[in-house]
């Protein structure tokens, strides 16, 4: 029975840390706009997600390995939309010049 609920509270973090980054995502991608996004505190969580799928692959827990790869997709996802709309829509940007 333990093991049952250890990996019901592992599955539960591993989607609150995969969903925790849906909403700046969304809002992002709407709003065309990752000023609000801190650079260096998503180069942070971007390595500090691929640290943990290296530690995951090198033990072989596979569940670290998969939630960490996936809120590491998703963190990424942010930290690029920063670089491509740090100022703002650069196709906006283009079409009003």
């Amino acid at each position: 029975m333990s093991d049952l609920i250890a990996n019901a509270f592992g599955t539960a973090a591993a989607v609150c840390s995969i969903a925790s980054f849906a909403p700046q995502m969304i809002k992002i991608w709407k709003e065309r706009d990752a000023s609000s996004v801190s650079l260096k505190t998503y180069s942070l969580t971007v390595t500090c997600f691929a640290l943990w799928v290296v530690y995951g692959v090198m033990t072989t827990a596979w569940p670290v390995t998969i939630a960490n790869s996936c809120a590491l997709l998703m963190a990424a996802g942010v930290l690029g939309m920063k670089w491509r709309f740090k100022d703002g829509d650069p196709e906006e940007a283009t079409a009003s010049s």
